[in-house]
């Protein structure tokens, strides 16, 4: 009876493991392909290995892409949504369920480590908007339907060692957030939401040593930044159509179609800029189409140019 007993324990244990860990990366073989390229693009797979992708090449669920050099590279899923990336940008792809005939399963969940992207929502976000989610060092993005520019600059200092394991933990803590809010299960949902309570824990004790360390060099303030290449650290987005929320420890800001919106770190609320902070995005001619397109099938005009200066 006891060796019965003791089974059946494991097996729950592992089953609500298994729960758990389903929110975080969940496998969805041909999730997208690579329509567009102007560059290097590699990709980092789950299981450790990597590849240089090329146009057509298949996109899935847990994959780490990056773009190098000046290269622009394109991905267009099976919903028709596109995520398209600037020179020397970093995205995982978390979580993406879509079945056209099953919309209760429906799950977005990506990741900005580095660079900038633009994403374009398609089906999944028109039908399910509360279930597309880009998590970036800074802030967590809902992105609902819209179409939007997001660009994360890092905070360049002698001490980049302290402030990349900051914003690393605060990376995690966004992302288990974010696991948790699309949970189907009350123990995924609660592991979740206790890992991230403890990544932010972390991620502001780091921070406040590396203002210790760093002196007035950590030092932002939380005010709009100026225009121009010389742009401040922090997160900058650019909404071409629809409505997005940033949230982040300081708090949740929505921004509009035509807005701009800036946070310095993921402890500042997230402000609306009165004007264009001149964020290069230039994709090739090729993929400027695309995005029109994208545009036009979201409601936009497709008027937007995507150089946003």
């Amino acid at each position: 009876m006891k060796s019965r007993k003791k089974c059946t324990a494991i097996k729950s244990l592992l089953l609500a493991t298994l729960l758990g860990s389903a929110a975080w990366v969940q496998a969805a073989p041909g999730a997208g392909v690579v329509s567009h390229l102007s560059g290097p693009l590699f990709v980092s797979k789950a299981d450790g290995s990597m590849r240089i992708l090329s146009a057509q090449s298949m996109v899935e669920a847990g994959d780490t892409v990056s773009t190098q050099g000046k290269g622009y590279a394109q991905i267009r899923f099976s919903d028709d949504s596109q995520l398209t990336l600037q020179p020397d940008t970093v995205v995982t792809l978390n979580t993406y369920v879509y079945d056209a005939s099953v919309p209760t399963q429906d799950q977005l969940l990506f990741t900005l480590k580095q660079g900038g992207i633009r994403s374009d929502v398609g089906k999944l976000g028109q039908r399910s908007r509360d279930r597309v989610t880009l998590v970036t060092p800074a802030a967590s993005i809902a992105l609902q339907s819209a179409s939007v520019v997001v660009q994360y600059r890092p905070e360049p200092k002698a001490v980049a060692g302290i402030e990349r394991l900051s914003r690393y933990l605060a990376l995690t803590g966004a992302e288990f957030e974010a696991a948790a809010i699309q949970s189907e299960t009350s123990y995924g949902a609660f592991a979740a939401v206790v890992a991230a309570r403890y990544s932010y824990r972390l991620a502001r004790a780091v921070a406040w040593l590396d203002s210790k360390v760093a002196g007035s060099l950590s030092t932002l303030a939380a005010v709009v930044p100026a225009s121009g290449p010389g742009l401040a650290p922090g997160l900058y987005v650019q909404v071409i159509d629809g409505l997005i929320n940033l949230t982040n420890r300081g708090g949740t800001t929505s921004f509009a179609a035509g807005q701009f919106g800036y946070t310095p770190s993921f402890t500042q609320p997230p402000v609306i800029v009165p004007a264009s902070p001149a964020l290069v995005f230039t994709p090739p001619p090729a993929f400027s189409s695309s995005l029109a397109g994208a545009a036009a099938s979201t409601g936009s005009s497709g008027t937007v140019d995507c150089e946003v200066r």
